[in-house]
């Protein structure tokens, strides 16, 4: 489902940037940054990199590469 939603100018300058820096789409970059955020809300005493790197994780395991982690 896609909605229309209205942001400032100034968010839509700061997103088109790091979209560039990370290849994303415009949207994409909203998106993954509202992502980052939702995650952020849910999970205070998360850093920001833990929280990246759990996202990175799951988006891995939704492409099929999984592997055994080995403690120690």
């Amino acid at each position: 489902m896609t909605t229309a939603v209205r942001i400032t100018d100034e968010l839509a300058r700061e997103a088109k940037i790091f979209s560039q820096i990370d290849k994303r789409s415009l949207t994409g970059q909203i998106e993954h940054w509202a992502r980052i955020g939702k995650c952020s809300e849910e999970n205070p005493d998360l850093t920001y990199n833990l929280i990246k790197e759990i996202l990175i994780g799951i988006a891995e395991l939704e492409q099929g590469e999984s592997s055994v982690y080995k403690f120690g």
